[in-house]
């Protein structure tokens, strides 16, 4: 037992490592001179999101940056969404709604959302946001600039989080405690050998419309559950070069709005984060939780004091890559805790049941 002791105090140790590197090196775009001003196709996919679009709608008309045509795909929503979305296309003529004539066979509603939008697009780039987006200051240019200095096919972002309620404050913080406490995302850009480094969030997605073409990946991952992870990782295997930043205040979103709303969300895409295996999301939320225990008892008072304090710096640098609360996080570290664990487990359930449903649709 000493020695998987000595393995679990190692990986605290990593974990510390990665997230230092996460926060130490976050990358932020910043805008370079722009010579030209080309074409920004923003689209977006929507279904029963009336409470949401007109806010992203919003948010695009006060863009500086003018040159951008925003196109809606309404996804058979069975609220006002598609009426949201004409009131604000009378008001700004950039605006177009496309709706859905219904969902093929062997695809996720989302996917082919993103590729309907695709198909309609005229920009030299492409951006997809999810309705519950809210963008600010210069985000577009900073994106054309950024993916022109790195030569980038992809360029993803976690948004800055806004958490209202207890239930978003213990669940929300999850996917990021896992993301960058595991993975340092600057390795995403620098590091092209191995597709498993790679990250991405389907929230902000912004490609090359030259290679999205070229691969279509909503085309060929049409049946995928978490399309975003998926698709970096086909990307780099296929050498081209990406990367997957975490966001400050001119991109938010709240993404849920209690815990059971969350809960649904985040266990269809909680396995994707340990490259789709169970036993891997299992190991690591039994180390991370109790891994303390064979700590104190096999090694030596410092170390097991040391892997404390590996524990509390870890949800400090993670909290301030993020963007995120420090002193809330640590406060709530341990309903946080049981909260992966939950996602988990209902990850396990869903896939024994042979899906899951979201937003009045059966996926599998």
């Amino acid at each position: 037992m000493i020695v998987v002791a000595y393995i679990i105090f190692s990986f605290g140790a990593l974990r510390l490592m990665v997230s230092f590197i996460n926060l130490a090196f976050r990358e932020k775009p910043r805008r370079g001179t722009l010579y030209d001003k080309p074409l920004v196709s923003v689209l977006i996919p929507a279904r029963n999101e009336e409470s949401n679009i007109g806010t992203l709608l919003g948010d695009l008309d006060e863009q500086l940056y003018e040159n951008v045509e925003i196109l809606v795909f309404d996804d058979m929503s069975e609220d006002e969404t598609a009426k949201v979305v004409l009131s604000h296309s009378e008001r700004d003529k950039r605006i177009r709604l496309i709706r859905s004539e219904g969902l093929p066979e062997g695809w996720t509603g989302k996917n082919y959302a993103c590729h309907c939008l695709a198909k309609e697009a005229g920009g030299r780039w492409l951006l997809f946001l999810d309705a519950d987006v809210r963008i600010s200051g210069s985000i577009i240019p900073d994106m054309i600039s950024f993916a022109k200095r790195h030569r980038l096919a992809l360029i993803s972002i976690f948004p800055k989080q806004i958490m209202i309620s207890t239930g978003e404050k213990i669940s929300v913080p999850v996917m990021n405690y896992i993301l960058l406490s595991l993975l340092p995302l600057v390795f995403v850009r620098e590091v092209m050998r191995f597709p498993s480094l790679s990250a991405a969030n389907g929230q902000f997605m912004f490609y090359d419309t030259e290679i999205y073409r070229r691969v279509q990946p909503h085309e060929k991952l049409r049946n995928k559950r978490v399309e975003d992870i998926a698709g970096a990782r086909m990307l780099k295997r296929m050498r081209h070069r990406i990367a997957c930043l975490t966001g400050d205040d001119s991109i938010k979103c709240r993404m849920y709005r209690d815990f059971r709303e969350a809960a649904e969300g985040f266990s269809k895409n909680i396995i994707a984060y340990f490259g789709n295996s169970f036993f891997a999301a299992i190991l690591f939320w039994f180390v991370t939780t109790f891994g303390f225990i064979p700590v104190f008892i096999y090694l030596q008072l410092w170390q097991a004091l040391a892997y404390i304090g590996f524990g509390f710096l870890i949800r400090v640098f993670v909290s301030a890559a993020s963007g995120q609360n420090i002193a809330q996080n640590l406060f709530y570290a341990i309903p946080q805790q049981m909260a992966a664990g939950f996602f988990i487990i209902k990850a396990i359930i869903n896939s024994l049941k042979g899906g899951y449903e979201w937003k009045g649709r059966s996926v599998r």
